[in-house]
């Protein structure tokens, strides 16, 4: 197998599978982290902590979500940078993405910790749950600057050519997730602190390793240098990345709102069949960010080199591959939902045959939502951060919001489940018509 693949190549179907393959495997890894920890909490703790931490989950992954922003956006500005043949300026522009990340981890823990018990009380945890949450939370958010780091360089060892040093930094991690879950929860039965812990410490390690790989002398086409922040490249990169942080934002925001929405149809037991839904999307769609942003670079050196035949090419290619995954992935969901559902919540016979029905009207989100992740991280990668945003904020905030409110009203609780399909179709119409509206200015089709 070929393993110096450039962003400057051709990709056929072969090598853009083998260039994105790594990123992939690396997103599903990183979203391992939390399906483990809400293995081991839901059969070794309990359903009410495992409800406690899928209730804070939102509200960790907002402040996690800043690290996409700056890794996505400043990939595509450092890739555009590279493709220009620029690379002085592309190392100065990567290593003031670092730093910015560094900053504001620093000032997101603290602000997040200090501020845990409001914002559980806020999201309706009970008095049952507050505890959990409070100490789930406060944990896991003192590792923030890792987790951000570990986000934005998924990204950038892509455009540094480094895509397999970022699947194998980020397996090392998921195994330490994996082994200080089984460790700290199963073993030690510390409950939620340990899964905290365990996520956390597994956070580091995928956080700091990267770093000391660009410090330290490398052959890849990125190296951290000393440099001054520049505050229009810092604001061009967050623009352009804001997408990403707006769909992390929009879709913690969603689950917020799905837990109000459970709670008052369901109970404690649609929460946690919802958190069960989510760890498989987590996993599920980690298959479609990968892919995603593993190819970004790509498109964001060939448009920063004016390749107009390979902007073509890669288009056509990344939206039959994201259709083909769609239907595989929606058909292994609803054949999967009974012997996933037993493995979270088998131990409840009422809520694990909740759990299964949701599952089977859920699958059929995975159908679409491929198209729409790429399509919005297309325009990111063409430095089109606007519409990327406007694709990411009506998907998964304005469509879902309006579906998973509205629905119910009409359909019981079965409308809740099917919020999300509604919504994925509402946003492959609009990231259609942006493919069609900007075609004369990127000239891709």
């Amino acid at each position: 197998m070929k393993t110096n693949i450039q962003l400057s190549d051709h990709f056929t179907y072969n090598k853009l599978l083998q260039f994105t393959f790594p990123t992939i495997i690396m997103m599903v890894f990183t979203s391992i982290y939390g399906v483990v920890d809400g293995f081991f909490v839901s059969n070794f703790a309990g359903k009410t902590p495992f409800a406690a931490i899928n209730l804070v989950m939102p509200f960790v992954m907002i402040l996690g979500g800043m690290g996409f922003m700056i890794g996505t956006g400043g990939t595509a500005l450092v890739s555009l940078v590279l493709g220009e043949g620029k690379r002085e300026k592309a190392n100065r522009y990567f290593s003031m993405m670092i730093y910015l990340t560094l900053i504001l981890g620093i000032i997101l823990s603290v602000v997040g910790i200090i501020f845990m018990r409001p914002v559980a009380a806020f999201l309706g945890a009970t008095p049952e749950m507050m505890t959990d949450c409070v100490m789930y939370g406060r944990i896991v958010i003192g590792f923030t600057t890792v987790f951000m780091l570990q986000n934005v360089f998924q990204s950038f060892l892509i455009a540094a050519e480094r895509p397999k040093l970022g699947l194998a930094v980020t397996v090392a991690a998921g195994i330490v997730n994996m082994f200080l879950d089984a460790l700290f929860v199963g073993a030690f039965r510390w409950g939620v602190a340990g899964a905290a812990l365990a996520t956390g410490l597994s956070q580091f390690v995928g956080g700091i390793l990267p770093l000391i790989y660009f410090i330290c002398p490398n052959t890849s086409l990125l190296r951290f240098t000393h440099t001054k922040l520049e505050l229009k490249p810092l604001l061009r990169a967050c623009m352009n990345g804001s997408s990403e942080l707006m769909s992390n934002i929009s879709s913690s925001i969603v689950s917020m709102i799905y837990n109000f929405q459970l709670l008052k149809y369901v109970g404690e037991n649609g929460v946690s069949a919802y958190g069960v839904l989510m760890y498989v999307q987590f996993i599920f769609i980690a298959i479609f960010l990968g892919y995603s942003i593993g190819s970004a670079p790509v498109i964001s050196y060939h448009y920063g080199a004016g390749n107009h035949t390979e902007l073509k090419n890669m288009l056509k290619k990344s939206v039959i591959l994201a259709g083909t995954a769609g239907v595989v992935l929606t058909a292994s969901a609803f054949l999967l939902a009974s012997p996933l559902a037993k493995i979270f919540v088998g131990y409840d016979a009422e809520l694990f045959e909740l759990t299964i029905h949701a599952f089977q009207l859920f699958a059929f989100s995975f159908l679409l939502a491929g198209l729409n992740i790429f399509v919005s991280s297309f325009f990111t990668a063409l430095n089109n951060g606007a519409v990327s945003a406007a694709i990411s904020f009506m998907r998964t905030l304005i469509f879902q919001t309006a579906s998973v409110l509205i629905l119910p009203i009409f359909l019981g609780i079965d409308g809740i489940w099917w919020a999300i399909t509604v919504a994925e179709v509402c946003a492959c119409v609009l990231s259609g018509g942006f493919l069609f509206a900007k075609r004369g200015k990127y000239h891709y089709i």
